[in-house]
């Protein structure tokens, strides 16, 4: 590592966003991973001391969290674990951060409105999230606020990328198994490469160059505590997940032997699952 680098403690290196921000924030300064299953160096956001020791220990200018529980439907009967790491961590790491002097980067999610906006939800509109994942990521904003500081908060929306769980490699994997797919075509959002939310932060983040007068020792703090805020960060353009489906499945249809002969659309009356979806979470560019 570059002794003239200062420390950038990224928090979950294996999920979409986190395997992407290692490649884009690495020019940045010296980059430190932690993730729940990291051998060298584990972080479970569900025990606060935790996080304080590994703050306290790297001592980072910058803290970028791009973990959280994503178990949608799950969080509905894990609400205290959802809490825990959705809630309460980023208040923690806020905390942490603003103790130290450092920035904080921390992605949220379309999910904290209720969904019953016909024109996309700006940052200003007021959240009311109608389910419990929801309703976790919405308190961990707040407690970052409340921490106030040099912050982020980054909201997102239907991420997808190679890696992880999500809708993409979902498709991917039924249109392996599967002749016929019925999917929602009454959900409407803005699907956002994981790989563009990280190329998007790095560059947010490469402006501090243009208040830095210490070479490669880049002021975050004072360049976040400028801008800081709540902004959106979600791809442009909306369609429903049946939408979606089609994009992917005609985009890979040659290279996926059988292959999907009919895809058709349903309501979400006709998928139930525990936690409810908000029907229109497409959010301003």
């Amino acid at each position: 590592m570059d002794k003239d680098l200062q420390n950038i403690l990224l928090i979950g290196k294996n999920g979409q966003v986190g395997w992407e921000l290692q490649r884009a924030l690495a020019p940045l300064g010296n980059l430190v991973v932690a993730d729940r299953s990291d051998k060298n160096l584990p972080l479970d956001l569900a025990v606060p001391d935790a996080i304080c020791s590994l703050v306290r220990e790297i001592r980072p200018v910058l803290i970028v969290n791009a973990a959280a529980y994503t178990e949608v439907d799950k969080a509905e009967e894990e609400f205290d674990k959802a809490m825990a790491i959705n809630g309460k961590a980023p208040g923690v790491l806020a905390e942490e951060a603003h103790k130290l002097g450092a920035a904080l980067i921390h992605y949220s999610t379309d999910y904290v409105f209720n969904g019953t906006a016909t024109t996309p939800y700006e940052e200003t509109d007021t959240p009311e999230p109608i389910n419990t994942y929801g309703r976790t990521k919405l308190e961990g904003d707040r407690a970052i606020e409340a921490v106030g500081g040099s912050y982020l908060i980054l909201r997102t929306s239907w991420v997808y990328g190679t890696r992880g769980k999500n809708f993409l490699l979902t498709m991917l994997q039924l249109a392996r198994e599967r002749e016929t797919l019925k999917i929602v075509d009454d959900q409407t959002g803005s699907p956002t490469w994981s790989r563009m939310i990280a190329e998007s932060t790095a560059l947010i983040l490469a402006r501090a160059a243009c208040s830095s007068s210490s070479g490669n020792n880049l002021d975050f703090r004072e360049y976040l505590s400028e801008i800081k805020g709540i902004y959106n960060l979600t791809s442009s353009g909306t369609t429903s997940w049946y939408g979606f489906a089609k994009a992917i499945l005609a985009d890979t249809s040659g290279m996926i032997e059988n292959g999907i002969t009919e895809i058709s659309p349903i309501p979400t009356s006709e998928y139930p699952v525990p936690a409810p979806r908000p029907p229109f979470s497409a959010m301003s560019g």
